[in-house]
This record gives C-alpha cells, sequence and structure tokens, in this order.
C-alpha cells in the first residue's frame, strides 16, 4: 500500500453537486448529525475543563477550534472525496484529558496532544494502518460497529419510555412518515421528527430558548510544554484512543453503507486536525463514527453518491457553532435530553439494519459475535475502552475458529485475481 493520502475527486464538481442537492433529507440529516455531535459532548468537553478547573476563557478557546477545525476538516474530505465523513473530537479522551488537568498543566496536556497528533499523521500517511485494516474481516469490523451503535438504539427506547410525549412524538412521527413510502421520499421521516419532537416540547414548556445568548468566541494559543509524565499519560491512550477506536469505528460505518473509504486520509487528516487543536488548548481530532453513520444512512437521501451533502452541511453548522462557542452550553440545556436521545436513535435506524446484516449473515460469524458482545459491555481495559478489545479480540477468535472462511476468501480472491489478469491479457 503506497504512502499519502488517497487521490480524490472532481472538487469543483462535487461543490455544483452539494448547491445544486441541498435537499430536505440532506439538509435535515446534517443538521441532525450536527446537532447530536454539538449538544450532549459539547456539554462533556465543558464538563472536562470544569474538571480541569480551567478558566472559562480557555474553556471557549478549546470548543472553538475543536468545532471550527472539526467542520472544516469535514468539508475537505466531503468535497475531496465525496464521501458522507464527519470529522469531530474524541468524547473519552474529552474525559481522559479532563482528569489529568487536575494534576497537570494546560501546556504539558498540549505537548502531549502534539506528540499524539505527529504519530497518528505518521501512521496513516505511511499506510501501515491501510494494511492493519484490510487484514481484519469486514463482519469483526461490522460486529464491532453493531455493538457500538446499540447503545443508541436503546437510550432513543429508554427515552421515549421517560418522556412519552416528547421523545415519543418523535418517535411515532418517523415511522409514520416511514410507512408513507411515496412521502418519505420527499419528506425525510428525521426532519419530521425534529420538527414535531422541537414543538412537543416547546408547547409543553420544557425548552429554553431565552437562555441562548450568541457571542463571537476568543481562540486562545497555548504555548506547549513537553513532559515525560504527560506523554505517558495521555499520548499513548489518546493515539489507542484516535487510532484503534474511534477512527475504526467510522471505517467500520463507511464499509457498512457500501463506501470504500480513504483510510489514509482517514487517518492522516485526525493527526493533523489533532496538532492544529492542540495549539489553542484543544483535544484530539478524530473521524466521528456515530455522525458518520447518521450522514451515510438512507435518511441523507436515496443516492449513495449525494450523501456527502449532508456531512458538508454537518461541517457548515460547526463552524459556525465553534464561531459561537459558548452557545453549546446554552443550547444543550435548551431542550430535553430526551429528544436528543431519540433523534440521535433514530438517525441511524438504518445503517443499524445493515450492520447487523453484514456483522451476521456471511462469514467470520464467530469473530463478528465474540467483537458484537465486548463492545456491547462497554468494558474499560487498561484505560482502553472496548471497542478496540473487540476490534483485537474478534480478530484472535476469527483466527481461531473461522479458518475455513478465510480459506474460501483467499480462493475468492484468487479467482477473482485470475478473473482480472484474463480480462486485461
Amino acid at each position: 500500500m503506497g504512502m499519502g493520502i488517497e487521490k480524490g475527486t472532481d472538487v469543483k464538481q462535487n461543490f455544483k453537486d452539494f448547491f445544486s442537492n441541498l435537499t430536505p433529507a440532506a439538509l435535515g440529516t446534517g443538521l441532525v448529525a450536527a446537532l447530536f455531535s454539538i449538544m450532549g459532548p459539547g456539554l462533556i468537553v465543558m464538563n472536562a475543563a470544569k474538571t480541569g478547573n480551567l478558566p472559562i476563557e480557555h474553556a471557549v478557546s478549546w470548543l472553538f477550534i475543536i468545532y471550527v477545525a472539526g467542520g472544516m476538516f469535514t468539508l475537505f474530505l466531503s468535497f475531496r472525496y465525496r464521501l458522507p465523513i464527519v470529522v469531530a473530537y474524541s468524547i473519552p479522551g474529552a474525559i481522559l484529558v479532563g482528569n489529568a488537568l487536575n494534576h497537570i498543566t494546560l501546556n504539558e496536556a498540549v505537548g502531549a496532544f502534539i506528540v499524539s497528533g505527529l504519530v497518528v499523521t505518521v501512521l496513516g500517511f505511511s499506510g501501515v494502518v491501510k494494511r492493519v485494516i484490510e487484514h481484519i474481516p469486514l463482519p469483526v469490523m461490522l460486529g464491532m460497529i453493531a455493538g457500538v451503535l446499540l447503545s443508541f438504539g436503546i437510550k432513543a427506547i429508554q427515552a421515549v419510555v421517560e418522556a412519552p410525549a416528547v421523545a415519543g412524538s418523535a418517535f411515532a412521527v418517523f415511522f409514520l412518515l416511514m410507512a408513507m413510502k411515496g412521502l418519505s421520499k420527499k419528506f425525510p421521516p428525521i426532519l419530521g421528527a425534529v420538527i414535531v419532537g422541537g414543538i412537543v416540547a416547546t408547547a409543553l414548556g420544557q425548552t429554553n430558548w431565552g437562555a441562548i445568548e450568541p457571542a463571537l468566541a476568543q481562540p486562545l494559543f497555548v504555548m506547549p510544554h513537553f513532559s515525560m509524565q504527560a506523554i505517558l499519560e495521555l499520548s499513548l491512550p489518546l493515539i489507542i484512543l484516535i487510532v484503534g477506536v474511534q477512527n475504526m469505528q467510522a471505517v467500520g460505518v463507511l464499509y457498512a453503507t457500501g463506501y470504500k473509504p480513504p483510510i489514509n486520509a482517514m487517518f492522516t487528516l485526525p493527526g493533523v486536525g489533532t496538532i492544529v487543536n492542540s495549539l489553542f488548548g484543544g483535544h484530539p481530532t478524530v473521524i466521528a463514527g456515530p455522525s458518520t453513520a447518521m450522514v451515510s444512512s438512507d435518511a441523507s437521501g436515496e443516492d449513495k453518491n449525494l450523501r456527502f451533502v449532508a456531512s458538508a452541511v454537518d461541517g457548515i453548522i460547526w463552524i459556525c457553532f465553534g464561531m459561537v462557542a459558548s452557545i453549546v452550553i446554552a443550547i444543550s440545556s435548551a431542550v430535553p435530553a430526551q429528544l436528543l436521545s431519540v433523534l440521535g436513535g433514530l438517525a441511524i435506524f438504518a445503517v443499524f439494519i445493515s450492520t447487523f446484516a453484514g456483522a451476521f449473515n456471511g462469514k467470520f460469524k464467530n469473530g463478528a459475535m465474540v467483537a458484537f458482545l465486548i463492545a456491547i459491555s462497554n468494558v474499560t481495559v487498561f484505560s482502553v475502552g472496548s471497542a478496540f478489545w473487540a476490534l483485537l479480540v474478534g480478530f484472535v477468535v476469527s483466527l481461531l475458529l473461522d479458518r475455513d472462511d478465510y480459506k474460501k476468501t483467499a480462493a475468492e480472491k484468487g479467482e477473482a485475481d485470475e478473473s482480472k489478469k484474463a480480462v486485461t491479457a
């Protein structure tokens, strides 16, 4: 596998297609994916800043850079590759950093972020990650994704029980619109769920729109300081989170929805993004699995070749929110949490189906099932989350129990290569 990021598509044409295909489906799904990533996760980052006793101006700078950089990298990948890919930031990474800031300085944390970013950039650019991924059976990867996504489905159901009026109305409207085949092609069910849920929440007095006061964010440069303690405590777990867990989820999601992801680019750019974020006190960039799942699903439109429009919409909204970073907390508290949970689960409904089908409908079922179970467990071992262990143990189990499937795959690959040679001869 070659070094460097993959060659892209015709960016000029993609821009033209973006402006001529801003459909309700693309706009609605892009908005849901953005809101889903902005509201709850934004609160987690602010909590991490609070845990680390950061002044409010540093917390706002942190939010500013992770949203603006995430949005810009999302636009880059969407338009360069014409693929629905969302770049975000590591949520578990924010929690890890918040705890570490109790005993290391922000400057030391920034030094550790830069080290993480450099290592991830080299791993992605060199093609090493691509070679590793190509040896992991796709059903094992999809089993891990199914386990990770399952929690979003469970939270959606729990939200309906906890808030039957607000979440229940959004849930009901989504499936009613899905049942109306003709209408759902023109008016996306997820957009109907957003509108009805928002109206019901407002009517019941469960929203607080008046608390939102936009103000432009002020990014602050943070001088890095390289300390061995911070590098050992933060850099290694962050590298594993970026490479082995979060980016891998997004790659699996794209495979599950029938795309061919530009793996080198998807691992190189988060490394560069991590370095950019760090200079303004922001923590590592990742490719967002759940948001990528939302924008790559049928909810973004029937034409798979145009779903990049939804991810680009997501990126634009991210940049806008980054510019007014302080608004994030206000919006997080302005709508009921259950509404966000149900919308997040409904937005990836079609991805659930394709992921489960891909994981358990063919070869490597043993490895896929083990990966699924470990991912569901949400265990943390040696400070590393379940998605990484799901991939690792699922792969090992496949090597032990799915040997016949490896032989069949190798034979099929050999036949395909012979066919190609015959065609080109």
